[in-house]
């Protein structure tokens, strides 16, 4: 064996190049033996030249470097410009054999190549001991350490990078559970920046979903409403694919009352984990999460990230819930619970847009209270409260369920008719004549109030380029008009002939 002093006495050739990771894993400066000139070789009187004692010097002195390097890394890599691996060791690494990455884009490996974090592999500046996470062959991930460092050519451009990493998640089993969690944590904290990405629950969810299926993994995923006594169950938000080869199943699980992350397998064999998600509102949903048949099994791991996933999801329900109830009362009259005067006009414009595609009339009617003022002063205003309630109920049992009904403040009111004309709604307004007085006048006991209704009608016929505001003033004119002869009747507007 060659005298290990001579690795300490290299000095460089002037015919040697550096040889890089791929071809030897020699130091910075080593001579690659392989540019030695043959004549360098020539043999001594014993047979034994100069040369061939430095070429057997120099082989054994980066095999002892390799076996250096790859004793305390569990991984050694090159790459080119392109990303592309050139050199990887040990073989097998982390369970890939060295041949099947060569030549393959690194990200490959990258365990969150999506997600746009830390890259090992093409680092622009030096770094150590950043914490990077990447994928064994079975799906399963592993967190390394990494030393880098990106490879420069003589024009100071990066051509590659060159570095090293040591497995965290193969220490003891503290530090073990230590970098999963960390993991955890790392792709809890990328959910909640793509929901924060977003305003409304509904895109939120979807961001939220997405980011799970990626970084575990997924086939897809989904949340559920669990109502399991209707005939289908009511999908609130999917993606991915493969849902309805496991929608039957994870109903029935969900059937069972879960109280915990519970994984099954289809008959199909795809793997299934169903989360349950209470809200503090009482809704009762279900997160479901799947693989196909064939993948890595849900481990332990998985079912904790799965459990702290529903947590989002339930967040996320609470906030739709109360964006759906936000919603609801700034379109809504909150003592009578009809549609308030600006659902009215957004409602009413889409509907025009409409019935002037489909060639259709439409009827406007004004109702306002007689009297309400003089109910208010006389029995109170519980009473007049009860005369508004009265009055919506009545409204709403005179026309069709896809009839509008708002409350537009005070005591007026108004109706919506699709596709009906004034003769139609001089029938509902007569009925609301007769029937109107019959059910206030119990408020009035004791006085000698009339409360009747005062009824304005406005024909909007399709053609004649009338808008809303316009329909409004013609309703609201001809209900004054009823007002100024004598209150307790009806009348129609009919159009200036345009």
């Amino acid at each position: 064996m060659s005298d290990p002093t001579v690795f300490q006495e290299w000095r460089p050739l002037p015919a040697v190049v550096t040889a890089p990771l791929t071809t030897a894993l020699a130091p910075a400066g080593c001579p690659d033996v392989r540019a030695v000139p043959d004549e360098s070789r020539c043999d001594g009187a014993d047979g034994v030249g100069p040369g061939e004692t430095l070429h057997d010097a120099l082989v054994e002195s980066r095999m002892r470097w390799r076996d250096l390097v790859t004793l305390t890394a569990d991984l050694v890599f090159e790459t080119d410009s392109w990303g592309r691996l050139t050199f990887i060791a040990p073989d097998p690494v982390l369970g890939w054999p060295a041949e099947s990455l060569l030549g393959q884009p690194c990200e490959m490996l990258l365990a969150d190549a999506s997600m746009g974090g830390f890259n090992p592999f093409r680092p622009t500046s030096a770094v150590r001991r950043r914490r990077a996470w990447l994928r064994r062959p079975d799906g399963s991930f592993i967190c390394m350490a990494f030393a880098s460092a990106p490879l420069l050519d003589a024009g100071g451009q990066i051509v590659g990078a060159r570095g090293l990493g040591q497995d965290l998640t193969e220490q003891d089993g503290f530090d073990a559970a230590v970098a999963a969690a960390l993991r955890r944590g790392e792709v809890l904290d990328h959910i909640l920046w793509l929901i924060r990405q977003q305003v409304l629950a509904p895109r939120m969810m979807q961001a939220a979903l997405e980011g799970l299926t990626t970084a575990m993994g997924l086939e897809g995923c989904a949340v559920l409403d669990m109502i399991v006594d209707t005939a289908e169950p009511v999908v609130l938000h999917q993606t991915g694919a493969g849902l309805e080869t496991v929608l039957k199943q994870a109903v029935a699980l969900m059937g069972t009352g879960l109280s915990d992350p519970t994984q099954s397998v289809t008959a199909d064999g795809a793997l299934l984990v169903v989360c349950p998600c209470q809200t503090r509102f009482g809704e009762q949903a279900g997160l479901l999460m799947w693989r196909p048949n064939g993948s890595r099994p849900f481990d332990a791991d998985d079912l904790v990230l799965a459990s702290s996933a529903s947590g989002v999801a339930r967040m996320i329900l609470e906030h739709e819930s109360i964006q759906r109830e936000m919603a609801r009362q700034a379109r809504t009259d909150p003592l009578t619970t009809l549609i308030n005067r600006r659902a009215f006009m957004d409602e009413m414009g889409r509907r025009l847009d409409r019935l002037d595609r489909e060639g259709l009339p439409g009827t406007l009617m004004f109702i306002d209270l007689d009297n309400f003022k003089a109910l208010n002063d006389t029995k109170g205003h519980d009473a007049g409260d009860e005369a508004l309630c009265l009055t919506a109920a009545l409204l709403r049992a005179t026309v069709r369920p896809s009839d509008l009904v708002a409350r537009l403040g005070g005591d007026e009111f108004a109706l919506w008719m699709d596709s009906a004309d004034e003769f139609a709604a001089a029938e509902r307004a007569e009925a609301l004549r007769t029937e109107g007085p019959r059910c206030l006048q119990h408020l009035a006991e004791g006085s000698d109030l009339s409360l009747t209704m005062s009824i304005g009608i406005a024909t909007r016929w399709p053609g004649r380029g009338e808008d809303v505001e316009a329909l409004i003033q013609r309703a609201d004119q001809v209900m004054y008009q009823v007002k100024r002869a004598g209150r307790g009747h009806w009348r129609v507007s009919r159009p200036e002939i345009f």
